[in-house]
């Protein structure tokens, strides 16, 4: 019964306009059973729960998955979200694996890591995790975002913080071996455009930063120099529609060396990285 229930779901997240219909009406069917999704045909039909078809109906309507089941996963991290705080995408592991490479090639004993503009506190969760006697630091300046990274954080060693990303830390200033950003870089003018789940639930703070969507990226420039020390890295993600232009805001005139577009797992262009030059 229950797996006729999630073929009938699946075909209305479809119909709907849901990216991944399937798994969405699997988790969601995981979810409300409490059980593993590969353990969907254990339930038995006089277990059915009929609110089910509740949440089914909620994500219809394109409220986030995450939203409905109060989690995410991020890399090896299960991570509470709700309303309030950006939902980390899967795009953006393949940009802290980028980084996790970076700093082990450092061979520095404990590296300093800053994340700026944390969310939920996803990449510098991941950074303490996967390396592990590295000193992560955090800023996030929205309150409402916080409640649900203090949720996350707590019991880590990471350094949270609240304030703006474009100010933060200055008792770090010149001492940081990575910064690492995945911070809004949506253009005001492709509002329309965006995933109802992005546009309709993560904030708006999370999401648009000017009429090129660059605005935010090229105050972190600036704060990443000033964070880092000679020969530290940044790296930052962007819209794949904006591969080539990143780059160019870290140029060799403002103190940066090797410049360079990366592509994620589809081969778009998804993130940028440069190296604070030695004198």
């Amino acid at each position: 019964m229950l797996l006729a229930e999630v073929a009938q779901a699946t075909q209305r997240l479809a119909d709907a306009g849901v990216p991944s219909p399937r798994t969405d009406a699997e988790e969601l069917a995981a979810f409300v059973h409490a059980v593993k999704r590969g353990a969907l045909h254990t339930v038995q039909d006089s277990d059915f729960d009929a609110r089910y078809w509740e949440v089914i109906a909620r994500r219809e309507q394109r409220e986030p998955l995450q939203h409905i089941t109060g989690r995410a996963y991020f890399r090896y991290l299960e991570l509470q979200v709700g309303p309030g705080v950006f939902v980390p995408r899967p795009e953006t592991e393949s940009v802290v694996g980028w980084a996790i490479d970076a700093v082990r090639a450092m061979d520095v004993v404990e590296p300093s890591i800053v994340d700026l503009c944390t969310g939920s506190g996803a990449i510098a969760l991941a950074l303490a995790q996967e390396v592990p006697r590295s000193r992560v630091h955090a800023v996030e300046l929205s309150e409402d975002a916080l409640r649900w990274t203090r949720k996350n954080v707590e019991g880590s060693r990471v350094d949270l913080r609240q304030g703006d990303a474009l100010s933060a830390f200055p008792d770090l200033d010149g001492q940081v071996d990575l910064v690492i950003s995945n911070p809004p870089y949506i253009p005001l003018t492709e509002w329309e455009y965006v995933a109802p789940e992005a546009r309709d639930y993560d904030p708006e703070l999370a999401l648009f930063s000017g009429e090129d969507g660059l605005d935010l990226i090229r105050g972190i420039e600036r704060t990443a120099h000033r964070l880092l020390r000679p020969g530290g890295v940044v790296v930052i993600e962007h819209a794949d529609t904006q591969g080539g232009q990143v780059p160019w805001i870290f140029t060799e005139e403002r103190g940066w060396a090797d410049a360079a577009d990366h592509p994620d797992l589809n081969n778009r262009p998804r993130f940028a990285t440069a190296r604070k030059a030695t004198l």
